[in-house]
């Protein structure tokens, strides 16, 4: 009882489970197999895929194409010995069957031998003329290798085979990107453009790669044209609403911002844009409406506590700033970020030992950034520990072994302390990194810049740096 050649995929897809429904046995040609086991492998049902393997290779015993699929299916559940083995048999029968190597470039590729993987991808392209999807497959391997060179032209031959092909440009884009090339991005795709001229997807891609050139206009005509091509293309209205913000027409982002959430449902990310475009319009109230709904919609977004404790904090309401942080604190206790801020808001409220530990719960998490160790240092100070604060800056310098700040400060601290040989070594290394950068150290340590001890130094470094 086989279906007939002109009937259509989705029919032979319902007499199969209606098949798989009864006792009954349909036949079916072999072709009419392939493209159901098609089907199920690309909606990602493996086990109907499989009984139609099973039942069709019961039927069509000497089918190929069948029994490919069969080792496809073997090479995704990683039974790559029985794959191979069944591989060695169809190569006896037909070896110029390219689907053989390109499922052999599978086997090498699971087991991450990447380069064994391109040259068998590369036989398999002498084999067919049909080669779209091998350099789809080449992309990825080249990508493995991080040979992003490879991979961009590869995956530009995919696209050169199918204009409509929006992984693969995606992943052409991707490829200028990690190699930095933005300029040659934005050829590309301006190329590209000039074939497709309603294509959203390139004028999207085209707008962020201004961005990245610092090409505000350009980025904002781009962002333009994607939302004539489509007008519901959401991530246009948000990018273009970045933009405007950064041109700090802060009104027009929000019109944008607001375009999301009103064609779907509203993200936490446009609320708390919309927050910062208030908060620059200094339109408190407004600016902590959306900051509060950007927490209620998403209460694990850090970006969005951090705003509500960034806003309190600019106010110098730091109770509330304390507050917001330690909320987040709650909720992500892992989070650097929430530390360092947490550090900074005790500080200002005098509560030092606090601020103290913040800062190594900051550091511990992997914030080495240079004012941490700065901060630090001042606040474990003010706990009198100046020892402790020369330790913190000396741990800085291991991380900024040529910034002469925190040579200055370790300087004034060693004379804090009446040590003066470290002092005068700390403070002739940072006159040598940076002389200008002694303005610094006056203004935070006014009662040694004037000494006649600190003079002498400075004037014997200074007459060394002219000479």
């Amino acid at each position: 009882m086989a279906l007939e050649s002109n009937e259509r995929p989705d029919q032979s897809i319902a007499k199969f489970e209606s098949m798989l429904k009864t006792d009954d046995v349909y036949f079916f040609d072999a072709e009419d197999f392939e493209e159901i086991i098609h089907h199920y492998l690309n909606n990602g049902k493996i086990t109907l895929a499989k009984k139609a393997i099973r039942i069709g290779l019961q039927q069509h015993p000497g089918s190929i194409e069948l029994k490919l699929l069969d080792v496809e299916v073997l090479v995704f559940e990683n039974h790559l010995d029985l794959a191979e083995q069944y591989l060695d048999e169809l190569q006896v029968l037909d070896s110029s069957n390219e689907e053989i190597f390109i499922q052999r470039a599978n086997i090498f590729s699971k087991k991450d031998n990447h380069e064994a993987a391109v040259e068998l991808l590369n036989h398999a392209l002498n084999l067919t003329d049909n080669s779209f999807d091998i350099y789809s497959l080449l992309g990825m391997e080249y990508l493995f290798m991080d040979d992003y060179k490879l991979a961009k032209e590869s995956f530009m031959r995919c696209v050169d085979f199918d204009d409509q092909d929006y992984s693969s440009l995606y992943n052409v884009i991707y490829c200028f990107e990690f190699l930095e090339d933005h300029d040659g991005a934005i050829v590309y795709l301006n190329d590209y453009l000039e074939r497709n001229p309603y294509c959203e997807v390139a004028w999207h891609q085209l707008g962020k790669q201004y961005i990245s050139k610092n090409m505000l206009s350009e980025a904002l005509t781009a962002f333009d044209f994607a939302i004539i091509s489509d007008d519901t293309f959401i991530g246009a209205y948000f990018e273009k609403g970045k933009v405007l913000e950064k041109m700090g027409k802060y009104n027009e982002a929000i019109e944008n911002y607001e375009t999301t959430i009103q064609m779907e449902d509203p993200t936490s990310h446009a609320y708390l844009r919309i927050g910062k475009c208030y908060e620059r319009l200094e339109n408190d109230e407004m600016a902590k409406y959306y900051y509060y709904h950007t927490v209620h919609e998403d209460p694990l977004l850090d970006k969005g506590w951090l705003a509500i404790t960034d806003f309190y904090f600019r106010k110098k309401n730091y109770k509330k700033a304390l507050f917001y942080v330690n909320k987040a604190l709650n909720i992500d206790g892992e989070n650097a970020q929430y530390w360092k801020k947490c550090a900074m808001i005790n500080a200002a409220l005098d509560r030092y030992d606090q601020a103290d530990y913040s800062y190594k719960q900051a550091v511990d998490l992997g914030n080495y950034e240079l004012g941490t160790w700065l901060d630090w240092a001042d606040v474990i100070k003010k706990n009198d520990d100046i020892p402790g604060a020369i330790q913190v800056l000396s741990q800085g310098q291991e991380f900024y072994p040529d910034n002469a700040e925190l040579k200055y400060k370790t300087a004034g601290f060693y004379l804090e302390t009446n040590d003066t040989i470290n002092a005068r070594i700390s403070l002739i290394d940072a006159l040598k990194m940076d002389f200008k950068k002694l303005e610094v150290f006056k203004q935070q340590f006014p009662q040694y810049a004037t000494s006649d001890w600190v003079r002498k130094i400075v004037a014997t470094i200074e007459k060394s740096i002219r000479q």
